[in-house]
């Protein structure tokens, strides 16, 4: 039976060690960043969002130790990226009871919040329920969550989804796996998707109607499908690039310092250990 509480991507959470210092690099890569959160206690967490249409990055940092966020800091041990993929779900507490009954300890759903200034000047409040699948759950090195949105108003919010290189969203999230088959079908058995077979070779899991998909594949495939962007910073295992829709090629371009061309290309060592690649919104 298909899962009815999982809709596509919502976010990437790109995890990082210098929270603001983070901010400041995407902004100077033509993203409009939104004012720094700070989640509830037990999350130990702060964040900036880069809101498009209907999906978004997260930069991620750690503010207090908590046992929530151990796997982060275990994760920024040794580098900084997509550290994870988050799922929208309509319902997380029916979600996570659906992801139970077929036999996976999921855990949730977890209610936090987050202050949230708002253009009139005033201050409402992001609230969300979340689910996780078990961190041993990995598909190629990504860990995977849920995110139920119970405030979006104070989400996505227009004035922050304009962006100077005009990207609109998240077409792609391509991760390195040691075996990329292998890491394609374990992450459609958990979100009950389809494999397909890319033209290239790569093995294509999508998330749903409108939503990302997500790709595994090997370096040499990466590397092929980024000619001319260094792959220096990216990991042996796990989510290394974003294929992102803009409206303005030539604006991204710009935005970027970059020679203008058919697409538009990041390396991690400028996007905080994320390979970025600009494409016309379609």
């Amino acid at each position: 039976m298909a899962l009815r509480h999982i809709i596509g991507v919502d976010h990437v959470v790109v995890a990082v060690r210098d929270l603001d210092a983070s901010a400041e690099v995407w902004k100077g890569l033509g993203f409009t960043v939104s004012p720094r959160g700070t989640h509830s206690p037990q999350m130990g967490s702060g964040n900036y969002t880069i809101m498009f249409g209907e999906d978004y990055m997260e930069l991620l940092g750690i503010i207090t130790p908590t046992p929530h966020n151990q796997p982060v800091r275990d994760w920024l041990a040794s580098h900084e990226g997509i550290e994870r993929a988050a799922f929208t779900t309509d319902d997380a507490a029916a979600g996570v009871a659906e992801i139970q009954a077929r036999g996976v300890a999921a855990t949730g759903p977890i209610a936090f919040g987050r202050p949230v200034p708002m253009p009139d000047g005033s201050t409402s409040e992001a609230r969300f329920q979340v689910f996780h699948w078990p961190v041993a759950l990995r598909p190629g090195g990504m860990r995977i969550f849920a995110c139920q949105h119970l405030t979006r108003e104070t989400v996505w919010i227009p004035e922050l989804q304009a962006h100077a290189n005009g990207a609109v969203g998240i077409l792609r999230v391509e991760a390195l796996a040691k075996d990329p088959k292998a890491a394609a079908e374990q992450l459609a058995g958990l979100i009950d998707a389809a494999v397909s077979r890319a033209a290239d070779g790569a093995y294509v899991v999508p998330t749903g109607a409108g939503r990302a998909e997500i790709v595994f594949l090997d370096r040499a495939l990466l590397a092929a499908r980024h000619p001319g962007v260094s792959l220096d910073g990216l990991p042996e295992e796990g989510a290394a690039a974003l294929v992102l829709a803009t409206r303005d090629l030539a604006g991204a371009a710009k935005a970027l310092g970059t020679a203008p061309g058919a697409t538009v290309g990041v390396p991690a060592a400028r996007a905080t250990g994320v390979l970025l690649r600009f494409v016309v919104a379609g």
